[in-house]
């Protein structure tokens, strides 16, 4: 029973596609990728309304774009202005300036990406971004992210908060470190742990969190989730070992050793909605792809990708390099995880909403916890 309980509850790796593989993490090659289960493809009918041939089809084309990105990024170089998935189209879209050679673009076309034209780099957004980074942000400003369509840097603004004296100041000193553009949001985000419950994953101080996914003598989870008791509890209130290291702000990581009879397990919990899934890597899903979250208070839902590298403005402080999502969450997520067909994503940080009216959350990307501990993502 115990044994049973380890492997689905207390160690419910929470997996999301992450950016590029981490040093140590084993991507599968598409030859080796397992068929989709069928809970994954019954969880996207029914929050995408596809059918489960366009679900099959969607996660063909998202594997396609997944590895085709770092190619194309290669081949555009210094012109490179970012990627997204269509999923409309059902393919993979390049930004890319009009210094891009000729040669290039013929190479990137005959990929079967589609290429668009943008007045600014990604190299040249990045660096627009770091210097928002550098500002001090009132709460009403929600997060900030480069946004390769618009070519521009998103400032997100809680509604109704835009006549601020301090959000204008901040706004016009955005404004002179680059390309920025103003839209509001309907919350400002908060983190997603809670209060002790029974029966529920992990507990520490007087918090409960989601376990994120397994790697090799532990997990990753978040870091706002470290109370600096140093014990981490299992479900059933048995120990399960310590945090080895945490950040938060600035960053939203941690991982805590797994002993005392607890083991590791490459498994994504299903909760019953659907099947568990098996983890294989870490391979990014770019902006647009289909993603999917599980956590010990809402369990099992989906979404899509919305923007990657993004600035949040917690009450804590700013944490940056965030994935944005339209999955839903709520108080006690935190540190589950986000996965993307097979793929490792990152572990659940914050948001704003609720799995009843919608939401939005973001996640921290675990290719990033891998490299900052020398962690191996724990795979089938």
């Amino acid at each position: 029973m115990r044994r049973t309980r380890i492997m689905r509850a207390g160690l419910a790796v929470l997996l999301l596609l992450g950016a590029g593989a981490a040093a140590g993490t084993v991507p599968a090659t598409a030859d080796e990728k397992a068929p989709a289960s069928a809970g994954l493809l019954t969880a996207m009918q029914r929050d995408f309304g596809l059918s489960r041939q366009q679900a099959e089809a969607r996660l063909a084309a998202e594997r396609q774009a997944t590895a085709l990105e770092p190619k194309v990024r290669r081949t555009a170089g210094t012109s490179y202005g970012g990627s997204w998935f269509d999923a409309a189209e059902g393919t993979l879209t390049v930004a890319v300036t009009p210094d891009t050679s000729a040669a290039a673009l013929r190479e990137i076309r005959a990929t079967g990406a589609t290429v668009r034209t943008v007045a600014h780099s990604a190299r040249e957004l990045s660096a627009t971004q770091a210097r928002l980074d550098r500002l001090s942000a009132p709460e009403a400003v929600s997060s900030w992210h480069v946004d390769p369509k618009a070519g521009t840097v998103v400032v997100n603004i809680v509604d109704g908060r835009q006549r601020d004296n301090d959000v204008r100041e901040f706004v016009a000193r955005a404004r002179k470190a680059g390309p920025v553009t103003v839209r509001e949001v309907a919350a400002a985000p908060t983190t997603f742990a809670a209060g002790t419950v029974g029966g529920d994953p992990y507990y520490t101080g007087n918090v409960r969190c989601s376990i994120g996914f397994s790697v090799y003598g532990g997990f990753v989870t978040a870091g706002h989730c470290d109370q600096h008791t140093g014990s981490v509890y299992g479900w059933d209130r048995s120990y399960v070992g310590n945090f080895q290291g945490s950040s938060f702000p600035d960053n939203d990581y941690a991982w805590v050793n797994v002993g005392s009879g607890w083991w590791t397990v490459p498994v994504v919990l299903g909760w019953g909605t659907v099947s568990d899934q098996l983890v294989r890597g870490s391979n990014v899903a770019p902006v647009g792809s289909s993603i999917c979250r599980s956590g010990s208070t809402t369990h099992w839902h989906c979404g899509t990708v919305l923007a990657m590298n993004e600035t949040v403005n917690y009450s804590q402080g700013a944490v940056h390099q965030m994935t944005k999502t339209s999955v839903c969450a709520e108080p006690g997520d935190s540190g589950g995880s986000f996965i993307s067909g097979d793929q490792a994503q990152g572990v659940t940080s914050g948001g704003w909403g609720n799995c009843s009216s919608g939401g939005e959350t973001w996640f921290q990307p675990v290719n990033e916890i891998l490299n900052r501990y020398g962690l191996t993502l724990h795979t089938a």
